[in-house]
């Protein structure tokens, strides 16, 4: 996919001829995905870019506002989230993979639009649905896991178990696909928390088409965000804001990696870093974005 220069501030889409029919094509514009809705950026400003051969679709470049707005949601979201029982999150997820399952083929003709070979694209969409089965099995066990009763030198019972961070932000790499998405995202959900997540303008198809997989899954509004635009102009703002708990990193650029943390250091915020390219199953991506909530309870005589 290749990202063209030119950035405007009106709403009027790109169109692009149909050269059998002569028929002008309706060009979709890729929104945001805030609080359950699709906005267009408060700014007002959009790229165009080109995917496949042929077309040309206007992505909404999020600004600093509209990561605000996220995270007003994101954090609005998290009481009602995390009181959902872990059985019912295991539905939701579920309910992801399954009309993912239904729609499989416009994914796997998205990931063709960014560039990716057929089977490629296969590969990686089916890879992607069994990583959001994968997680719906899992919240309702990793507590049992890494939950422990602690042996304590006075009469009280003493318990460890974990609990959500709260908001968890997600910075994606430019190379990544269906299966990195939602690598990144089910682990976070699946521990009962809530995300603003980046994408970069060139994964907008695939991840956009995801967000209304999301908002007609009975997942609340606010659980997840998905924002679109340049990763170097929000970076500073996902590490430096006081209501964003942990961020995870797909990428590898160091110098990026050094600023997250310099920032961050500032707030105590976690930085976890992730190679975009490797798949990420099992309970410890959801450990990650954990705290460790230690009880006493006195023993009656």
């Amino acid at each position: 996919m290749k990202e063209k220069t030119r950035e405007k501030k009106v709403d009027n889409p790109s169109q692009n001829g149909n050269r059998k029919t002569g028929r002008v094509e309706v060009a979709k514009t890729y929104k945001l995905y805030i609080g359950g809705q699709f906005p267009r950026t408060e700014s007002g400003r959009y790229l165009a870019i080109s995917v496949g051969q042929n077309t040309t679709v206007n992505v909404c470049r999020a600004s600093r506002k509209d990561f605000r707005n996220a995270v007003v949601a994101a954090r609005s979201a998290c009481k009602v989230w995390r009181s959902r029982s872990a059985y019912n999150r295991s539905q939701i997820l579920y309910r992801m993979a399954e009309m993912v399952e239904t729609r499989k083929l416009q994914f796997i003709g998205d990931l063709q639009l960014q560039g990716m070979s057929d089977k490629a694209a296969h590969a990686d969409v089916e890879a992607a649905i069994d990583c959001i089965i994968h997680y719906a099995g899992w919240c309702d066990k990793y507590v049992q896991l890494f939950s422990t009763v602690n042996p304590v030198a006075s009469s009280h019972f003493n318990f460890s178990v974990p609990e959500p961070m709260g908001v968890v932000g997600v910075l994606m790499d430019e190379t990544a696909g269906l299966q990195a998405l939602v690598s990144a995202i089910l682990p976070v959900l699946a521990g009962a928390n809530t995300t603003v997540t980046l994408v970069h303008i060139s994964q907008v198809v695939v991840a956009l088409d995801f967000a209304e997989v999301l908002q007609t899954s009975d997942l609340p509004a606010g659980v997840v965000n998905i924002l679109t635009g340049k990763l170097e102009e929000l970076l500073p703002h996902f590490s430096s804001h006081l209501d964003v708990n942990a961020l995870i990193y797909l990428g590898d650029n160091q110098a990026q990696s050094m600023e997250m943390e310099k920032m961050g250091s500032e707030h105590i915020l976690r930085v976890i870093r992730r190679d975009a390219a490797a798949a990420v199953e099992g309970p410890y991506p959801i450990m990650e974005t954990q705290e460790i909530k230690t009880t006493w309870h006195p023993i009656g005589k």
